[in-house]
């Protein structure tokens, strides 16, 4: 098990070099996975993931990524329509979605309509369909890669502080009202994320810097620092965010 302080680092220049490397990455596992078995990504919402996208839907990516072999699902989302500009769906839809040859029916969108707990149930019958169990299996990951961020509060996916949800150990999806942001949320739970090959981390900019730094020491308050996975963890940060100063910068 890799959790939150065993994690590796990956640390560039600047958000745009944080996107494009995690671009790259996603290449390269996808392209290494043998045969015709799914590559299943959990989605993440923000503007660092929206470069991410932006980066994937240009070339080369957008003509040499086996797109077909995608299953994409979301770590979480606002319960809001679709079209919402609050929506990760939309965002993601706008900077990728539209502009690749994803299969609609591998586009495992969070449903944010109706009752939420039914809208969790139903998203957790999509990932066991495509999982092929409904127990996740020690070995055996539900995801290929699982993409977060950070929150200046320690919330990752819409896993927030002093949430229910955050004492989740059975279900894979549950839902979520923030006490300090607006919507409530549908999410991925801590052991859903734990089922995955690889967790990458996505965090830029030097107001990130100090959360970063308590969730790397295990701050038991930061639903982040409770991030585990069997598989590898990645930092992939920017300068800002990894608290270098211009001095270091300088010095390379």
């Amino acid at each position: 098990m890799t959790d939150v302080a065993e994690g590796r680092e990956w640390i560039l220049p600047d958000a745009q070099a944080v996107a494009r490397r995690v671009a790259e990455f996603l290449f390269e596992r996808a392209r290494a996975k043998p045969g015709d078995a799914p590559y299943v990504i959990a989605l993440s919402g923000g503007s660092t993931p929206k470069r991410l996208y932006e980066i994937l839907a240009a070339a080369p990516f957008a003509t040499e990524f086996p797109w077909s072999r995608l299953e994409l699902f979301f770590g979480d989302e606002r319960f809001v329509p679709p079209d919402s500009a609050d929506s990760n769906y939309n965002m993601v839809n706008r900077a990728l979605l539209s502009h690749v040859p994803v299969p609609s029916e591998r586009v495992h969108r969070m449903p944010a309509e109706g009752d939420p707990a039914q809208a969790a149930r139903s998203y957790q019958r999509e990932l066991r369909a495509v999982y092929g169990s409904d127990a996740l299996q020690p070995g055996r990951p539900l995801f290929d890669v699982v993409l977060l961020g950070l929150g200046e509060n320690g919330h990752t996916a819409s896993l927030f502080p002093g949430t229910a949800v955050l004492e989740e150990r059975t279900a894979w999806v549950s839902t979520c009202t923030p006490h300090d942001a607006p919507h409530r949320r549908l999410t991925l739970t801590y052991p859903a994320i734990h089922s995955s090959a690889y967790v990458l981390f996505l965090v830029t900019g030097a107001g990130k810097a100090e959360v970063l730094g308590k969730v790397r020491a295990r701050d038991p308050a930061q639903p982040s620092s409770h991030i585990t996975t069997e598989g590898e963890l990645v930092w992939v940060l920017d300068e800002a965010a990894a608290g270098k100063s211009d001095a270091e910068k300088r010095d390379g």
